[in-house]
């Protein structure tokens, strides 16, 4: 069954080499029935990686060991559940994943009603970029990372999973990052289809995608922040965002693909920035590219990270051609400056609105994002580029980030707050909005909190979430359903952006070692220490504290926190932290370990507002589902514009 699987995965290189031929012959000398076979080369893929991955879950499920996949990372006691979600526990696992992503997402937008108004031209195009991405993941799967190599003989049991990775955190993190990175290859490889097709009548690239998009962008959301609760829970320090460069990696391709839908819409409304739009719409899918460089080339040190790999190399050299070609496109080749509309020269004097409006606004908003961007890029990078002329490599600390990219998004939230309030024709909305902003600011500063960034941030956030809540109030009921998922969205961030303002430079923390019966007071709180026990589970051993919570001598609950070692693990020691969940702060505890006295050493931290974190960031990843039918109607109704239209 293996050998048919990577007969499969040969199968794809095939048939994505031979479709972006054939697309490419029938650009230069048309065929009649050609765009339909290559449509079909595609769904060949699309079949081939289903089926090899359903044969790698078929394993998984079995425990068949006899695939070195399964060995490396299962065992005879890993729950059902974690053993399926080994699927992208590894590096072959996760890219044959992230192909079956790619691929699923292309599948999903042939389906659509936008793919189908596209131009036989703009298709053929599209085809050719998208199954060069599918080739390259062929040939990755195929040459440097086989999820099918045999072991001869089968071990009789297998290596386990990382316990890191046995969270539920992590069993859903890595997957919807890859369905994000793999929604935004369908926009971006319409955008460039789109710069070389010379259609000037068809509508705009933005349009037919939109749905993929929005897709992708709330999946990949999704994904960071589970990410971030995953390194809450899991990790075991008392924080989400460390700045670890594979954090970092992630969070790249979340900014510049949310630039580009904000710089899209402005071309939607003033037919400008059209190839900085795909130009910005090529570097968010090579940006995903680039996080997994970073992740599994071994060039940085990260707890997230694969290790030194041998598809290091060919990624790095995927990211650098990727990129000559997109610039090349939307810069420098004859066709990308054909894109460009006309319209936007011939609109400039009728339909510039006055300095400072919404799309301005918002074009702020996209060159802050980049600007971010392109600090993390260049910070995480830091430790490769400081070695080329020092002798040893410099890394940066969380401190510089927070220096530095804390203020920008403080700023982003005071611009984000200022967009609504401008397009409010309601003088008494702009009033509540700027009274509340202000007011939350003087408040808190009142109340002792003098952190400025934090401030800035609370007032913006605070502002920001009045304005959206007044227009909302302001829509009519029959206009609810259209604005619902843009507000809400909106507002999500806001609610985010409060919990991560409060929540780490005003959290309070305190390691102490208990023995049986001692206290420790924490803001307001009597942590005591009930009990000290030890116990076996399958495959590890755990030593757990039984803490209880008071707060002016009531009850408010139990903490159990846990310092595991797996028996697969040698010495290594797990943290399983416990908290008391709640709006204003939580009660987190860690258990570090035992001192020399056998006392237990335990991190207890009070985390303010830190659940308004991960409220807000579901309500961002929900809400855009509520945009997607919005979003095909009105590409239905625009079917008929022209780029300058638009």
């Amino acid at each position: 069954m293996y050998f048919f699987a990577f007969a499969l995965l040969l199968l794809t290189l095939l048939l994505a080499c031979g479709g972006g031929v054939l697309a490419l012959l029938q650009l230069r000398r048309p065929q009649e029935n050609a765009l339909r076979l290559v449509e079909k080369a595609h769904w060949g893929i699309s079949a081939c990686l289903l089926v090899a991955s359903a044969c790698l879950l078929h394993a998984l499920y079995w425990q068949d060991y006899s695939l070195k996949y399964v060995a490396d990372y299962t065992d005879n006691v890993l729950p059902l559940f974690y053993r399926l979600t080994a699927f992208w526990a590894g590096q072959p696992g996760s890219m044959l994943f992230w192909a079956l992503c790619v691929g699923g997402m292309g599948s999903l937008f042939a389906c659509t009603g936008g793919y189908r108004r596209l131009s036989a031209a703009t298709r053929l195009w599209f085809w050719v970029f998208f199954l060069i991405i599918m080739a390259f993941f062929a040939l990755l799967l195929t040459v440097w990372n086989n999820p099918f190599i045999m072991l001869d003989p089968a071990p009789a049991d297998g290596n386990g999973l990382n316990p890191l990775l046995q969270n539920p955190g992590m069993i859903f993190h890595p997957p919807l990052l890859f369905l994000g990175y793999g929604g935004f290859a369908v926009p971006s490889c319409l955008a460039l289809a789109q710069a070389l097709s010379r259609e000037p009548d068809e509508e705009r690239w933005f349009v037919p995608s939109r749905p993929v998009s929005l897709l992708a962008w709330a999946f990949l959301t999704a994904g960071i922040v589970l990410g971030m609760w995953w390194a809450y829970m899991e990790l075991g320090w008392g924080g989400y965002w460390a700045w670890d460069p594979v954090e970092n990696a992630s969070l790249i391709p979340w900014l510049v693909g949310t630039a580009a839908l904000h710089t899209a819409i402005i071309e939607q409304r003033r037919g400008r920035l059209t190839r900085f739009n795909v130009l910005l719409m090529g570097l968010t899918t090579l940006s995903t590219f680039f996080a997994t460089f970073l992740v599994r080339s071994g060039i940085i040190e990260s707890v997230h990270a694969f290790g030194s790999g041998s598809v290091g190399l060919p990624l790095g050299i995927f990211v650098i051609a990727g990129l000559v070609l997109t610039v090349w496109i939307t810069c420098l080749s004859p066709a990308g400056r054909r894109a460009a509309p006309q319209a936007e020269e011939a609109q400039a004097d009728t339909r510039r609105a006055r300095l400072f409006a919404a799309e301005d606004t918002l074009l702020a908003v996209a060159i802050l994002l980049l600007v971010m961007a392109v600090i993390i890029l260049n910070a995480t990078m830091w430790p490769v580029t400081s070695a080329l002329f020092t002798s040893s490599s410099m890394g940066l600390e969380a401190s510089f980030y927070n220096r530095v990219i804390l203020p920008l998004c403080a700023l982003m939230l005071l611009l984000l707050a200022y967009c609504p309030w401008l397009l409010s024709g309601s003088r008494t909305a702009r009033l509540v909005s700027l009274l509340g902003a202000l007011g939350a600011a003087l408040g808190l500063w009142l109340s002792g909190y003098d952190n400025v960034v934090a401030l800035l941030a609370t007032a913006g956030a605070v502002g920001f979430g009045l304005a959206l809540l007044m227009r909302l109030a302001r829509t009519p009921l029959k206009n609810m359903s259209r604005h619902a998922g843009v507000l809400g969205l909106h507002l999500g961030l806001a609610l985010l952006a409060l919990g991560i303002a409060f929540s780490g430079p005003y959290k309070l923390e305190h390691d102490h070692a208990f023995a049986p019966g001692d206290s420790l007071q924490l803001g307001g709180m009597t942590v005591t220490l009930k009990e000290l026990l030890e116990g076996t589970q399958p495959g590890y051993h755990f030593l757990e504290a039984r803490l209880e919570v008071r707060r002016d001598g009531k009850l408010i609950g139990e903490l159990a926190p846990q310092q595991r070692i797996y028996d697969k693990f040698g010495s290594m020691r797990f943290t399983e932290v416990d908290v008391i969940p709640g709006l204003g702060n939580e009660v987190y505890a860690s258990l570090l370990g035992l001192d020399q006295n056998e006392r237990a050493y335990v991190k207890v931290s009070l985390e303010p507002l830190v659940n308004w974190i991960w409220i807000g960031g579901t309500l961002m990843c929900l809400f855009p589902l509520l945009m997607l039918r919005r979003r095909v109607a009105a590409s239905r109704r625009g079917r008929a514009r022209t780029p300058g239209d638009a």
